[in-house]
């Protein structure tokens, strides 16, 4: 057995497949390993994307000791050995922990001064999102960097390296197979190529059926998917078109999208494209961001199709959106005040406290009056609107107005 996965796991940056957007030349993770400057990283994703090819890669270029290890069965003491073992050296190794997401948070304690440190280079891998699965000091530590399900293109680029060397004819339908059912996973679709060459010369697509009667995750890896499908749910979001949003919901899940990224992108909706029209929206998506993280599928699916005809069914305002875009481009195009005296201090003599007032008292905020928030009185915001003008007109009218000290 060859084992082609490994035989053809590339060696250099340049031979690596994929994560244009992290290592194509400029990107930013490849200025890193370039200038020998990577830190503590977390590289996420689905599986056979490259993620312990390129710790590797790294591990080479730098010229350190390698150490590949697995969260499910490391000891403490095996980490412990290490560090020990490298105390006094010069060149520090670089350890790769594999499913890093299923770290106790003991070992993650244990980790956090060898880190601290730099006593090795840690690199971990995961299925996971860090940002849930990771304790807070362990992220501090570290970068985190997303890998994407390998495109048709990526695969294909591959297999034809692998058919060349290894001298295989396959069919143009088996090539089709081989890439449209593995997903994204580079791995898998090795795989497969490897046990239908043992089986015949001529390698076609019912000898690959036989081996793999279904696609990994069907629509997951091709260009209309992914990003695209997540577009299609959040654009039907926003046209509350609940069987639209479902659907689209359900291709990614289907796909096998991990629940996490789905309700990431419903978070970000309900504050961007529902806002104050309904703010509860924003709290029930967050709760559903934390549910899927600790339930996983297939309950998942039950909290994000309920999330999905909430955010759907409730009014839309962006109010919030563009109120903040509109601040910030104010501040780049040169508008900087300066914090009024009576500002500066709680104590300042000029400042008007409002709990004095009865909750409001007019008052300079700004030197220069700026208009950055623009209601647009849909659903909630009506009324929040509403809260504001009686709370400056009962007191500028004289109502329940109080002297000023």
């Amino acid at each position: 057995m060859k084992n082609f996965a490994l035989l053809y796991r590339p060696r250099t940056l340049d031979d690596f497949i994929g994560q244009p957007h992290l290592l194509a030349p400029g990107a930013p993770l490849r200025r890193l390993i370039e200038k020998e400057a990577l830190q503590h990283s977390f590289f996420y994703g689905p599986p056979g994307v490259g993620k312990t090819t390129l710790s590797r890669i790294v591990a080479e270029r730098l010229g350190r000791p390698f150490y590949d290890l697995n969260a499910t069965t490391l000891k403490v003491e095996e980490l412990r050995a290490i560090f020990k073992q490298y105390a006094g050296a010069l060149q520090k190794p670089l350890i790769f922990i594999d499913e890093v997401h299923r770290l106790s948070k003991n070992q993650q304690e244990v980790l956090l001064p060898f880190m601290e440190r730099y006593d090795a280079l840690i690199i971990g891998a995961s299925t996971e999102n860090p940002y849930f699965s990771l304790t807070a000091a362990m992220r501090s530590r570290a970068l985190l960097f997303e890998f994407q399900p390998l495109s048709d293109e990526d695969l294909a680029r591959m297999l034809d390296r692998v058919a060349q060397k290894e001298g295989l004819a396959i069919d143009e339908g088996a090539r089709r197979y081989l890439i449209e059912s593995s997903g994204g996973d580079m791995r898998a679709m090795l795989n497969l190529l490897e046990a239908a060459a043992a089986i015949d010369e001529t390698i076609g697509v019912e000898t690959l059926k036989s081996l793999r009667p279904a696609a990994l995750h069907e629509g997951s890896n091709s260009a209309d998917t992914h990003y695209n499908l997540a577009s299609a749910m959040i654009k039907s979001l926003r046209g509350s078109d609940v069987d639209a949003a479902l659907y689209w919901m359900g291709r990614l899940i289907a796909g096998g999208e991990p629940p996490e990224f789905i309700a990431r992108r419903m978070v970000i909706f309900a504050s961007e494209d529902i806002g104050n029209a309904n703010p509860n929206a924003l709290n029930l998506a967050v709760s559903a961001m934390e549910a899927v993280s600790r339930i996983g599928y297939p309950e998942a699916r039950i909290i994000l199709s309920q999330c999905a005809i909430y955010l759907a069914s409730s009014p839309k305002s962006n109010a919030a959106y563009q109120a903040v875009n509109r601040t910030l481009k104010t501040i780049e195009k040169g508008e900087l005040q300066p914090v009024p005296k009576h500002l500066r201090s709680p104590d300042h003599p000029g400042y008007l406290y409002p709990h004095d007032f009865g909750g409001w008292v007019e008052q300079t905020y700004l030197q220069k009056p700026l208009k950055l928030y623009e209601s647009k009185e849909i659903g909630y915001e009506k009324r929040l609107e509403e809260w504001r003008q009686k709370i400056r007109t009962a007191h500028i009218s004289g109502k329940d107005e109080k002297k000023r000290p």
